[in-house]
């Protein structure tokens, strides 16, 4: 994915105003992207039984988890989003492999819709794209053993039917994650939680995928084998030319594995530059929030700002800019209109600060 305007299309208009960005079609070589997602969208009725809604006169409820977010990732790169807790990262995850149908919005792989599939060509689909969920302890059936649960993609999609070819695959899948071929025969308790995060990244690599969400894959693990885990991702992508959707809170992280950074906010996205680019001079006041929150000892004395306020409530967000309420630079255009995602110097951003040059 590059941060480049799409051909045909200036950022700015006649006179002089920025234009709101759209996710690349081709990458710097000309390649298509791999994923490419526009305007998606999911809203969830969080509304009170029908009958207590009379009784009470309360309306319905909705949550907007994802609102109108367009990006796209070439083949063999990864693309991290980052916020804070409910910002709809995991659900963008879960859109993306179907586990959740969007409200609004398509997602493309390799081209084709992925709404628009069904039966053999969506069974292939998923073949190509596999997620890695956050909770090894939960992610993993207690009762199987470790040869069944990363067999299963074997079994489910017909590629290996018979037994013996299924145990070697299996046997060849944990001993490239760093685990031994004799741990088939094992259950999940008797592992430590870094080796369950090994077995679960085995099971999404059974069907030689294309395409990996990763559902902040190191969240629940000790730093040192945060490390460990995510050594092991990197290599498995230079080895198999993997893509990567990386879900994190985690900025240290992101710094380690990304090549290009998403900031979501509220349900959307309010910054997507290269990663070096994001973190050596971030726009958006929020992600400026975010880097300064960091701890880094060779920055000792210099003034940071701190992050103020909480998250609204996903139920009444503020008019304009959701981030408005806690932004140093907010003025009353930030508290009506909503920003949209601009091209600006070669980055995308969502504030009306960065637009007029004031920050």
């Amino acid at each position: 994915m590059t941060v480049t305007a799409p051909a045909g299309m200036s950022s700015r208009d006649a006179e002089g105003r920025a234009q709101p960005a759209s996710p690349d079609t081709q990458g710097a070589g000309g390649a298509r992207p791999l994923v490419e997602v526009h305007d998606l969208a999911k809203t969830f009725d969080v509304s009170a039984p029908w009958l207590n809604r009379v009784i009470e006169r309360k309306p319905r409820q909705f949550v907007h988890a994802v609102d109108g977010v367009s990006f796209a990732i070439q083949r063999g790169r990864t693309l991290a989003l980052v916020g804070e807790s409910g910002c709809g990262k995991s659900t963008v995850a879960r859109l993306l492999v179907g586990l959740y149908a969007p409200t609004r919005g398509q997602v493309q792989f390799d081209g084709q819709d992925t709404a628009a599939l069904s039966g053999a060509p969506l069974r292939a689909l998923r073949r190509r794209m596999q997620m890695i969920f956050q909770d090894p302890y939960a992610s993993l059936n207690p009762r199987w053993k470790v040869l069944d649960i990363v067999a299963e993609p074997l079994r489910e999609h017909g590629l290996l039917p018979d037994a013996d070819a299924q145990r070697a695959r299996v046997a060849e899948l944990l001993q490239s994650v760093g685990l031994a071929a004799a741990d088939v025969e094992k259950f999940p308790h008797q592992f430590s939680g870094g080796q369950r995060q090994r077995i679960s990244i085995a099971r999404a690599l059974a069907t030689q995928p294309e395409f990996l969400v990763c559902d902040e894959p190191t969240s629940a693990l000790d730093v040192s084998v945060q490390a460990q885990v995510l050594n092991i991702m990197r290599d498995l992508q230079r080895e198999r030319g993997l893509t990567y959707l990386f879900i994190s809170h985690n900025l240290a992280v992101v710094r380690h594995v990304s090549d290009e950074v998403g900031v979501m906010y509220l349900g959307r996205l309010v910054e997507l530059a290269p990663k070096a680019e994001l973190f050596a001079r971030p726009r958006h006041p929020y992600t400026r929030m975010l880097l300064d929150a960091i701890p880094d000892i060779r920055m000792t004395g210099r003034a940071r700002t701190p992050v103020q306020g909480e998250v609204p409530n996903p139920l009444n967000p503020p008019a304009g800019c959701a981030f408005h309420p806690r932004c140093p630079h907010a003025n009353a255009r930030c508290a009506s209109e909503r920003p949209s995602l601009q091209l600006l110097k070669g980055i995308r951003v969502a504030c009306h600060a960065v637009e007029e040059g004031r920050i």
